[in-house]
């Protein structure tokens, strides 16, 4: 079967507690038997990255990066984890950019291919990596988010380029994204694929309305990214088996407008400070604790910045996906 109905109206219609309800009501059936993964191949943008630069198996994120404690402010990459690191925890594996010592994994199989800034036309040469150091099989779980930055792409067009023509694109790159999930099952493996977020839910989209007050850019970039995410789930092929669709685009919308269903005090602004960044531009992959906003949590707040989740937000997503990689039929 597809997916044909829009995420967000999915997710509106499912109610009552947010992942319980997603899980249990919007697809996927009972499950027949568990898969077990031998290892987790993470593919998509930086949402699904951790850079390990010092090369010490205890890399940095695209979020609020925990510290051993709030004096001690070594990186403790185990903490605050990305939903693929809870995906990868489901099935008792590790990443080797997360992998510190004393007790690292030796040897671990799973792997991040995922990249910085990626597209949908990166997913080939990611899948092309794994292909080269061992190629992806049936006892794999592969996860996919991507998609933010092709929508912000065929943003910076506008106006240049037509909102009919951007969403006809939006569409398009959509069923692009499909068309290779649906090739990545035909390798073997099972994949958990997340929708994208609305972008004109971040920050980063009600900054474009404050920037543009009489031309509703927050709802253009909502609308790319429903387009986007409805050809993907048009194309995406689903016989109960294969393919475990997570509709974080729902959730997050959800959360927005009542942060308090999941316990979150501001869904609008970022957590952290980024002028407070030490790196060059600044980012949010040297935030932690030390260079929040006053009065910013990792929990309470939903936006690391302004385009990426906090780790409450990262958290509620691994939740989500856990329970649809649990209770999907693969």
């Amino acid at each position: 079967m597809k997916f044909p109905m829009s995420s967000k109206r999915v997710a509106a219609w499912c109610g009552g507690v947010l992942v319980a309800a997603v899980v249990a009501a919007c697809g996927g059936g009972e499950q027949v038997s568990s898969f077990e993964a031998d290892r987790v191949i993470a593919l998509g943008d930086e949402s699904s990255v951790i850079e390990d630069v010092q090369n010490n198996g205890n890399g940095r994120k695209y979020t609020v990066n925990a510290t051993v404690s709030e004096t001690d402010l070594t990186l403790d990459c185990l903490s605050n984890p990305l939903w693929i690191q809870v995906i990868a925890a489901n099935y008792g594996t590790v990443f080797p950019e997360c992998n510190p010592a004393p007790n690292a994994v030796a040897n671990p199989a799973s792997r991040i291919r995922a990249k910085p800034g990626a597209r949908i036309a990166d997913l080939a040469a990611q899948i092309a990596a794994q292909q080269a150091e061992s190629p992806l099989n049936a006892n794999d779980m592969v996860t996919v988010l991507v998609g933010q930055n092709d929508v912000l792409a065929l943003y910076a067009e506008y106006p240049t380029a037509t909102e009919a023509q951007l969403l006809t694109r939006a569409e398009a790159l959509g069923v692009e994204l499909g068309r290779q999930i649906n090739a990545i099952t035909d390798m073997g493996p099972r994949v958990l694929v997340s929708t994208v977020i609305d972008v004109g839910e971040t920050p980063f989209g009600r900054a474009e309305d404050a920037a543009h007050p009489t031309e509703e850019r927050a709802g253009l970039l909502s609308r790319l990214t429903e387009r986007l995410n409805e050809g993907m789930r048009a194309t995406l092929i689903n016989d109960g088996r294969r393919i475990g669709l997570v509709l974080t685009d729902g959730i997050i919308s959800r959360i927005v407008d009542d942060p308090d269903i999941e316990d979150f005090d501001n869904a609008e602004d970022p957590a952290c400070d980024l002028a407070k960044s030490k790196l060059n531009p600044p980012s949010v992959l040297d935030c932690t604790v030390a260079t929040l906003v006053p009065g910013a949590t990792v929990r309470t707040y939903l936006w690391a910045d302004n385009l990426h989740l906090s780790p409450g937000g990262q958290a509620l997503f691994g939740d989500l996906a856990r329970d649809r990689a649990q209770n999907n039929p693969f």
